[in-house]
């Protein structure tokens, strides 16, 4: 079995022998099949070379095994239901465009549908595949729909709750499907006049429902207070925290997190971690603190054997989360614990995901 240099690996090799780091946890599995992100996983760890599988003497060359692990990962059922969900989405959007009737049948049985599947979502690292800016609505409702479900259900709201909550997740922004296109794809800031003209889609959205048979008043209600604040500094309305409908207060922190952490046309994404800590530092007074609470804590327990870039572009893994600083957890950098509730001036700029 030959040692080949990280360096010298090619895509497609196959590992013979589990790799270990230096603190003697295993990074990958005997057989694991290399390609770029294993290449920067080992990278990271500094691991100076592996064991590659090999047969008649020769090392294996498994280039030709690899579009079939993609084709695995491809038709994993949430995936399949997600673009499924876009797709019916852009045609809902183009629905309320044009004053027709929205599918709410059909809306209800899709999200069903994707929500069976719904462990294969995790709110701090899952990312679309093959998105675009252009569709950023449709994913950002679908994120929102997905988060806001788990929140409540996280927050202990009855299960009769759950998947109107799902649909008030993925219904907030229909408002937008009737405002001007080159606002929402600007790609500089927008000015008071555009943004007042933004900030119709509340009222839009919830003339488009308020009618509407098989979604609740919460859903539809939703749609006009998602952006209303517990101190009555939010739009349209500014009514404050006893006037704001639950489904309300928990799509608008979902709403805020996934704006936050995905790419827009005018800014950049966020770390998930400094949006986390971002969302309980301004609360009070703002979005409802104990559902922010809820929201941390729960999303932040499946980080754990996690690999995170650093702030300092250093690579490590989460090893343990404070239970009292849930975004500011311990990272394995290369044998080195950097403990975030120290060392603040550090944090976790992105997630690269699960070894």
């Amino acid at each position: 079995m030959p040692t080949v240099a990280v360096s010298q690996l090619k895509y497609g090799e196959r590992l013979g022998d589990i790799v270990i780091t230096k603190m003697g946890n295993t990074l990958f599995h005997k057989g694991r099949i290399i390609q770029e992100r294993e290449l920067e996983i080992l990278k990271a760890f500094l691991i100076p070379s592996v064991y590659i599988e090999v047969k008649n003497g020769n090392e294996v060359e498994q280039v030709s095994e690899e579009p079939k692990v993609k084709e695995v990962e491809a038709v994993h059922p949430f995936y399949v239901e997600y673009h499924n969900m876009v797709k019916l989405l852009k045609r809902v959007f183009l629905l309320a465009n044009g004053g027709q009737q929205l599918p709410i049948l059909e809306i209800r049985t899709g999200l069903e549908t994707l929500i069976r599947h719904i462990d294969a979502y995790k709110v701090l690292t899952f990312t679309p595949k093959n998105r675009n800016l252009h569709e950023y609505i449709y994913h950002k409702s679908i994120l929102v729909s997905l988060a806001s479900y788990s929140l409540a259900k996280w927050a202990g709201l009855p299960q009769k709750d759950l998947l109107q909550i799902a649909m008030a997740g993925l219904l907030h922004d229909i408002g937008t499907s009737k405002v001007d296109r080159t606002l929402l794809e600007k790609k500089t800031p927008l000015n008071a006049s555009e943004m007042d003209e933004i900030k119709q889609h509340t009222l839009i959205g919830y003339q488009i429902l308020k009618n509407m048979s098989g979604i609740n008043e919460g859903v539809k209600l939703t749609a006009l207070q998602h952006h209303e604040r517990e101190d009555g500094s939010g739009y349209p309305l500014g009514v404050k925290s006893d006037k704001i409908h639950m489904y309300a207060k928990i799509v608008a922190i979902a709403d805020i997190y996934n704006a936050m952490t995905n790419e827009r046309y005018y800014k950049g994404a966020l770390s998930p971690y400094v949006v986390l800590e971002q969302l309980l530092n301004e609360s009070f007074g703002k979005v409802d603190p104990t559902l922010v609470q809820v929201f941390m804590n729960k999303s932040t327990q499946i980080s754990n054997g996690t690999l995170v870039k650093l702030s300092d572009n250093r690579v490590g893994e989460i090893v343990f989360s404070d239970r009292s600083h849930p975004t500011r957890p311990w990272v394995n950098v290369n044998g080195t614990i950097v403990n975030l509730t120290v060392e603040r001036n550090l944090f976790i700029q992105d997630v690269i995901g699960h070894i």
